[in-house]
């Protein structure tokens, strides 16, 4: 049901900030291009759907790691940040970032070098969709508004527009705050929670319940962290469904020469891009290397601002029962930590590792989408 709201919800959102100019010609009169794209995403393709979703497998996790939702529900009492910073805040722990933050951050860049740390979507047939970036539904495309697409030439000024699915397999994008419930023993119940404790409200319109995108700040610069695993384990990328626990982390705090800290953006590199390249697009919402659920209480003693994953962070299948993603569900609702999907480090990663330093600032801006859930995430890193 959530999948099913969210794909309606982005419909709407991607149709309301299309980025359409005016044409100076005279005006053409087109129909609507999203008459059909709305009747599928209504309809959907619940096979794709359930395939897409991830489920639990005990063999992603060694016996003694194993993490169940029982402990989780401990860690959610343990862990939650409701009220640190007040009962109505949205911004979680982008509160860390502090004019103290920022301006420290500020001073790492020596060299004047910037590189991206976004993946734009890739367009998107819904006739022959890919296993990994038509997740939503929705397509992807890029024209020029009242022309004809097979047109060589166009008097005028060069106008177009774009529409994308928000948080498209292959779009990297900050989740709001709202974006997760609470999966305690709650979750079955209306309304539904979210970080703070208060009701979701998530209707046709959005997160009308607070913690939207648009509430969480205009962007943020602050100190950008890069852990490099395939760089550590000497390795193209890791494989797939594989975890990562808290001696991996420590192990690249102590080759990197970094301890990751309060206000930190934490970026993790599985290599999901560099598999791509070489072996094409797989389901990685079902498979993918990322972070071990053992891990949240050794990170949350490092007060993080952001965590950013190349795929969804999580490793996948997580092997939690009744927790597909442990680590979205306890970041974005308990914790407050706005989680980056899809981000593309295979840049940062070539400079970081030229000049021997994997901290740099990292600088953001937050697209005020009204209610939204998400935000594109248009990140640089600048050494």
């Amino acid at each position: 049901m959530i999948h099913r709201h969210i794909v309606l919800t982005f419909l709407i959102t991607a149709i309301s900030f299309l980025l359409v100019g005016t044409i100076s010609c005279e005006s053409v009169e087109e129909s609507n291009p999203f008459d059909d794209l709305r009747i599928r995403a209504e309809q959907g393709d619940k096979a794709a759907q359930q395939r897409s979703r991830p489920q639990p497998d005990s063999t992603t996790q060694l016996p003694e790691r194993l993490v169940t939702h029982e402990q989780m529900l401990e860690w959610f009492e343990e862990q939650k940040n409701w009220g640190r910073w007040g009962p109505d805040d949205d911004r979680g722990t982008l509160n860390l970032i502090t004019p103290e933050k920022t301006k420290a951050a500020v001073a790492l860049v020596t060299e004047g070098i910037s590189v991206r740390l976004y993946h734009f979507p890739d367009p998107v047939n819904l006739d022959e969709p890919m296993p990994d970036t038509s997740n939503m539904r929705v397509l992807n495309q890029h024209w020029i508004p009242g022309q004809d697409p097979e047109a060589t030439e166009i008097r005028g000024a060069a106008l177009d527009a774009i529409s994308f699915a928000t948080h498209d397999g292959g779009n990297s994008h900050i989740d709001a705050l709202c974006h997760y419930p609470v999966k305690d023993e709650g979750y079955t119940e209306r309304p539904q929670r979210i970080y703070g404790g208060r009701p979701m409200m998530y209707t046709g319109q959005g997160c009308m319940g607070g913690a939207s995108i648009d509430k969480m700040g205009p962007g943020y610069v602050t100190r950008g962290v890069l852990i490099d695993m395939p760089l550590l384990k000497g390795v193209p990328y890791l494989e797939k469904s594989q975890a990562l626990y808290v001696e991996d982390l420590e192990a690249w705090e102590e080759f990197s020469g970094i301890t990751i800290g309060s206000g930190d953006a934490v970026f993790l590199r599985t290599g999901r891009w560099a598999r791509r390249e070489a072996e094409g697009p797989w389901n990685y919402g079902g498979e993918t290397a990322g972070l071990h659920a053992s891990i949240l209480p050794w990170l949350k003693e490092r007060d993080i601002a952001i965590l950013g994953g190349d795929a969804v962070a999580d490793a996948q299948p997580s092997g939690v029962a009744q927790h597909n993603r442990p680590i979205h569900d306890m970041l974005i609702p308990m914790w407050g930590t706005p989680t980056i999907d899809n981000g593309y480090y295979l840049e940062v990663a070539e400079v970081a590792a030229r000049m021997q330093r994997w901290e740099f600032m990292v600088s953001w801006t937050m697209m005020q989408i009204p209610n939204g859930t998400a935000t594109p995430f248009m990140g640089l890193a600048t050494f």
